[in-house]
């Protein structure tokens, strides 16, 4: 008993301060890219060409799709003018999907909490059921993560079930495939109304690496309504968190 004790004082607190306090996020830790298109060459396209799922566009200026981005260095490797790097900006959702469409170095607009009711219900208690639609794992593992001792996401009423009858809400990760459309579909239905939708992932917002791959669907939205979008390949799990507790209203 006393070891047990002797460890537990020398381990201290493992779980995060967040969101009382700014996370602390590795140095090669890649968040919102930051665009500077006023320093792109006249008539260059590397940065677009070598995108591999079409986030980037030049019309009329440089822009970037968030909910296509990989965060790979594809783009940054290829630009000959530097006009993109990775921030260490780790709030990468939205409530809407044209929100997550980026045009310089701006952040991207604060996500706006439930409706008053929607936060009666669902605001000091909220259970999800968590569907992988076919995704790689990545972004399920980020998820999973959550539920460890350090993020402690029940500390927040926050907490995945194994029914979706249980649920007050899905979150979807993947690009759902043709053989998870219909158990998706079948799966929302399953949970009582009113209920929320949660998209996390570049593969659950726009099909990923796996974009208008026939055998996709290319987002969640496309099969069932979506009320939050977590950008990201995967998102870091601090930034599903923030989404989450932005949502819910309880970063304020």
């Amino acid at each position: 008993m006393l070891d047990a004790l002797r460890a537990r004082v020398h381990q201290g607190q493992r779980t995060t301060a967040f969101p009382r306090a700014v996370p602390t996020l590795p140095d090669r830790f890649r968040g919102l890219p930051v665009l500077a298109p006023e320093r792109c060459l006249d008539g260059c396209r590397e940065c677009i060409v070598a995108c591999p799922t079409g986030a980037l566009s030049a019309s009329p200026a440089l822009a970037l799709d968030l909910g296509r981005c990989l965060f790979c260095t594809d783009c940054i490797d290829a630009c000959p003018a530097d006009a993109i790097r990775f921030s260490p900006e780790y709030r990468l959702s939205a409530r809407r999907r044209e929100n997550l469409l980026q045009s310089g170095s701006d952040a991207l607009p604060k996500v706006q909490a439930l409706e008053k009711q929607a936060l009666r219900l669902f605001g000091r208690s909220l259970r999800l059921r968590q569907v992988s639609a076919g995704g790689c794992n990545a972004c399920e593992a980020d998820v999973a993560v959550l539920s460890s001792v350090v993020f402690d996401l029940s500390r927040f009423g926050i907490q995945f079930v194994a029914s979706p009858r249980h649920a007050d809400g899905l979150l979807v990760t993947g690009p759902v495939t043709h053989n998870m459309s219909e158990a998706l579909r079948l799966t929302y239905e399953a949970v009582p109304d009113p209920k929320l939708v949660i998209a996390v992932g570049a593969c659950a917002i726009t099909g990923g690496p796996y974009v208008d791959h026939p055998e996709v669907e290319n987002s969640a939205d496309a099969i069932v309504p979506v009320d939050l979008y977590v950008a990201g390949c995967p998102p870091h799990p601090i930034t599903i968190l923030d989404g989450l507790l932005s949502l819910l209203d309880r970063l304020t």
